[in-house]
């Protein structure tokens, strides 16, 4: 009789885990499938190419027509909806200061390449007014407004955001190393966004997922120009440099300071921007498994782009005696 009952306990336990292991597989195994879909050599190959032509006539990708008044919280799948509005504000207060991004960008960019600099922050009169948007701006600035109507949606009530504040450019006496430090960051925030987003949208439905979808297709378009561009410039980038970046901007210090950047004080600041500390495990473990199978896909695609391609695409990048020379000039 005693083994009958504990025979039993036990079928009733496994049938109740059913469910949820099943759910576990199928989020991942979309994660997969997505990853699979968009990070392809093919499709990054075409966005890096597409760079030289936005270059020549930029043109905002136009998103699809999505009715966002149909969106609610059973579009939400295998997230707490509190959960899920705390990604959201963290996601609508690190968008927001959009403008701040594209000029600081634009500031270390100027002076050696102007096409990129256009490209992510516009075009700048003799007086310091912005007279023109970049391509980059243009595409991002629509984030923000989305993700506020998703908010209103799934709770009812407005949100204004509270912009975190974002780093002003420092000048840096090595101008090459300032360069790449900067843009090895914001690689990594497009990158950061680019996980994020595709995370989210395997979890939810709907127009939720469709909106999502159109903001994870625009960070893996900047992501992969910002990435092609940076290994193009910078050919002798390796792990060793990348590490030593990574150990230089920290300075000791594992903490975000908004007047210094870091890679790893960023990470920190966003931990506690997308209330990290609420997630289930489930939820954190099927994240780092996004950002490591998309780093992975990456990786791959990054081997591919030989400099003789990089260059029949770009032209030949600045050389490192030239920022020497502009260096010793200080």
């Amino acid at each position: 009789m005693k083994l009958l009952i504990i025979t039993t306990m036990n079928t009733l336990k496994s049938t109740r885990t059913l469910p949820s292991a099943f759910n576990n597989y199928r989020i991942y195994h979309q994660l997969k499938c997505s990853i699979n879909q968009y990070i392809t050599p093919e499709y990054l190959t075409k966005r890096l190419e597409d760079l030289p032509i936005q270059f020549k006539t930029p043109k905002p990708r136009p998103w699809k027509p999505i009715n966002l008044e149909n969106i609610n919280s059973r579009q939400i799948l295998g997230i707490d909806l509190e959960v899920f509005i705390a990604i959201l504000i963290g996601s609508i207060n690190t968008e927001a200061p959009i403008r701040h991004y594209t000029q600081t960008s634009r500031q270390y960019l100027e002076p050696w390449y102007p096409q990129l600099a256009k490209f992510v922050g516009g075009k700048i009169a003799k007086n310091g007014q912005l007279i023109e948007l970049g391509l980059w701006e243009k595409e991002e600035q629509r984030h923000t407004p989305v993700l506020m109507k998703v908010y209103t949606q799934l709770t009812g009530e407005k949100v204004k955001p509270n912009p975190h504040k974002a780093r002003h450019y420092q000048p840096f006496l090595d101008s090459y190393h300032g360069l790449y430090h900067h843009g090895f960051h914001r690689v990594a925030t497009e990158y950061g966004a680019t996980c994020l987003y595709l995370w989210l949208m395997v979890h939810t439905t709907g127009e939720l997922r469709a909106i999502l979808e159109e903001l994870v297709i625009d960070e893996i378009n900047h992501m992969t120009k910002f990435l092609g561009f940076g290994i193009w410039a910078f050919p002798e980038s390796n792990f060793l440099k990348i590490g030593e970046t990574i150990l230089k901007s920290m300075k000791g210090k594992l903490s975000y300071d908004p007047q210094q950047s870091s890679l790893m004080g960023t990470l920190n600041r966003m931990t506690e921007v997308l209330s990290w500390s609420t997630w289930s495990w489930q939820n954190r473990l099927s994240f780092m498994f996004t950002c490591t199978y998309i780093f992975y896909r990456l990786w791959g695609w990054t081997n591919q782009l030989t400099p003789a391609y990089l260059e029949s695409l770009l032209g030949k990048p600045l050389s490192k005696d030239v920022f020497n020379e502009s260096y010793l000039d200080k």
